[in-house]
């Protein structure tokens, strides 16, 4: 059974007016029709907005795309999924039986995806500032031990340094899928390299499909 989400409002430091936000944002697809996913459109601008601007504060000297690297590197699903593995998300989501029976509660996909949506719900529930003091506080420790600036790549281009350090052929990137409406697609790439396994990608432009299946690429080759 899942656990009341009360202890987690206290961790996030948020007593929610409106409880029902709190339970949508907990709520997977697999779940019913009123789930977390326009919640987590939602607290996936508001976390960009101000991850954004707490580096432009701390990094005056960085150049825009050493600070897209920086926000790339805080916003992906691996650091959203750690977040919500610190919280212990997992213990609180409303899963399909099927979602529950592979290990929904888990998945980094579906962990990072609760933490966007709870930001959202605190977003609608006490607005902007609230939120952002929610999101300086759990990101305060990785913030305070970001890698240098100058350290940070993205999948891609790291990705294309190690095939080019081994004279290996570069990557092909491959739409398999687009859906969603013309205004909120969501897409998935295949990225192939020589005659390994393809590794599989996804996100809500083609851009971050490519990102995610080159990162797949590289922890297989680099595991």
């Amino acid at each position: 059974m899942t656990k009341s989400p009360q202890p987690l409002a206290r961790a996030l430091g948020h007593d929610f007016k409106d409880q029902a936000l709190l339970q949508q944002a907990l709520t997977h697809c697999s779940a019913g029709s009123t789930n977390n996913e326009r919640l987590e459109f939602l607290g996936d601008s508001v976390l960009g907005c101000v991850i954004s601007s707490e580096l432009y504060r701390r990094y005056p000297q960085a150049h825009e795309g050493e600070l897209s690297r920086l926000r790339a590197s805080l916003v992906r699903r691996e650091s959203l999924a750690k977040v919500a593995q610190t919280l212990d998300i997992g213990l609180y989501l409303h899963l399909g039986s099927g979602e529950r029976k592979s290990g929904g509660h888990h998945r980094d996909s579906i962990l990072s995806d609760a933490v966007e949506a709870l930001l959202g719900a605190i977003y609608l529930d006490s607005g902007f500032d609230a939120c952002r003091t929610c999101i300086l506080n759990l990101f305060s420790d990785v913030l305070d031990n970001l890698s240098d600036v100058a350290a940070l790549k993205d999948a891609k281009t790291r990705l294309q340094e190690y095939l080019q350090s081994r004279h290996l052929a570069l990557p092909e990137y491959r739409v398999t899928e687009v859906s969603g409406e013309a205004h909120a697609q969501f897409f998935k790439v295949e990225c192939h390299v020589g005659d390994s396994e393809p590794t599989q990608g996804q996100g809500k432009n083609r851009r971050h499909a490519e990102q995610d299946s080159a990162e797949e690429m590289l922890t297989q080759l680099l595991g």
